[in-house]
């Protein structure tokens, strides 16, 4: 809903119930989700963790009846994607291994969450790579100051495409 109100020098001076602005503070301010569903976001650099992500989605809202939103960190505005790491209590991080770390748009993403004290998560991974992936690994150290992540038991790992083994982990 707009905001209704006069637009001094530093922002709105609201007048109408202030009691979804104090809410929306009130979770804000705790670090909580804004509701129950999951983020998937992923940077893909050939297409399969796309296709990986995109099967995975399909499974959790038509299987487990989960509201599911998708970002695709090669595209999206980053910022926005932000904002709705925040507004979901879960979120699956999917990452194409590169150069030893993880695909760029998922390292400003996740370093981005960094500067915003994400946490109060459950966090579930997903890295792709050929010979040596280290995505898993990469996204952990780059959330390991973040408070009160609760990382899912199984970390799904798919080797360059999906096969049986890596659509059974999904």
């Amino acid at each position: 809903a707009p905001i209704k109100g006069i637009y001094p020098l530093h922002g709105p001076i609201l007048t109408d119930d202030l009691s979804f602005y104090i809410n929306k503070y009130n979770i804000w301010s705790k670090y909580e989700a804004e509701r129950d569903g999951i983020l998937i976001a992923y940077a893909s650099i050939h297409g399969n963790t796309a296709r990986a992500v995109n099967i995975l989605g399909e499974t959790l809202t038509s299987d487990h009846h989960q509201e599911v939103k998708i970002c695709d960190l090669s595209r999206e505005d980053l910022s926005e994607v932000v904002s709705q790491a925040f507004k979901y209590n879960k979120i699956i991080l999917a990452s194409s291994t590169y150069d030893g770390g993880i695909f760029t748009p998922m390292e400003d993403f996740l370093t981005r969450l960094k500067k915003k004290s994400f946490q109060n998560r459950k966090v579930g991974l997903i890295e792709n790579g050929t010979w040596a992936p280290t995505a898993t690994r990469v996204m952990k150290g780059l959330l390991e100051k973040a408070k009160n992540l609760k990382y899912l038991e199984h970390d799904v790992r798919i080797m360059s495409a999906l096969n049986n083994e890596s659509k059974e982990q999904l």
